[in-house]
């Protein structure tokens, strides 16, 4: 069922972006807002994963400096059929947790201080089982996707703004003028975002489930969500807003507004879904 929502929604942004096109009067100004997302986001694609470990001074682990964190990823990337990835500490007391890079051969988890201070055992299967069933999943992958299409919807949205406050389009006039093309571009620009977010929050509820089938212990990542929540209520992270729906829990979960486009299902609908999965095995 969530593969289906999130194919529809790429169906959805597609649909959004070809429209967005059209209303511009014509493919020139479409191919290239696309070309230019692509490009963007095909460098975040194969960047990414070093972009992001530097920008939170994350350090690279072995058996040797961190053995339990270390056997626990090994143990689960074995069960999982996957290579061992890259194990990264971030220097952040936050406890949260994410993965990265642009398939399982090119993979790292990265988990912070603080989640390493405060989790039980069974709580960090659950944390890396989760962050190793999105690697797996290609969610890296489709949120590249997604983004390439929502960042081209983006660009032609501002396109058709400037044309109207400036002179109108072809499209805006055959439509009723240059106040439609704006009431349109600002609502397909909000649209695309959400929509974006949606196929953000479907793929966590994926990856959820995964690592509860790969640990075989839904309650152990069911009891680390309602953890880590309490602790992101408690504990400010230095963290990018732009990275924030790469984490297992939004690191900005506490501060008001932001949780209006949270790219991160609500903790307790996300415990109550491996409560239930846990009183079906």
């Amino acid at each position: 069922m969530n593969a289906l929502k999130t194919g529809l929604r790429m169906v959805a942004l597609t649909a959004l972006f070809v429209f967005m096109g059209e209303l511009l009067g014509g493919r020139q100004g479409m191919v290239t807002a696309l070309a230019l997302a692509v490009l963007m986001n095909a460098l975040s694609y194969w960047f990414s994963d070093r972009i992001v470990l530097a920008m939170y001074r994350a350090r690279e682990v072995d058996e040797a400096s961190a053995p339990g964190l270390y056997r626990v990823v090994a143990h689960l990337a074995k069960r999982a059929a996957m290579p061992m990835p890259r194990v990264y500490i971030i220097p952040q007391a936050q406890p949260n947790a994410f993965a990265t890079g642009r398939s399982p051969r090119h993979a790292a988890v990265a988990v912070t201080e603080g989640l390493l201070r405060v989790m039980d055992g069974q709580q960090l299967e659950g944390v890396i089982a989760h962050e190793l069933s999105h690697v797996k999943n290609r969610d890296i992958l489709i949120g590249t996707i997604a983004a390439t299409i929502a960042g081209a919807v983006m660009v032609l949205a501002r396109i058709a703004q400037f044309g109207a406050m400036f002179g109108g389009s072809r499209g805006g006039r055959e439509r009723g003028g240059g106040l439609a093309v704006l009431l349109v571009a600002i609502f397909a620009g909000i649209a695309a975002v959400l929509i974006q977010m949606a196929i953000s929050r479907s793929r966590e509820y994926q990856a959820d489930a995964s690592a509860a089938a790969l640990s075989d212990n839904p309650l152990g990542l069911a009891h680390a969500l309602a953890a880590l929540q309490t602790h992101a209520s408690r504990v400010p992270m230095d963290a990018n807003p732009a990275t924030s729906h790469m984490f297992i829990v939004n690191p900005f979960s506490a501060r008001g507004l932001v949780n209006l486009f949270s790219t991160h299902p609500r903790i307790e609908d996300r415990i109550a879904r491996l409560e239930q999965m846990a009183r079906a095995s």
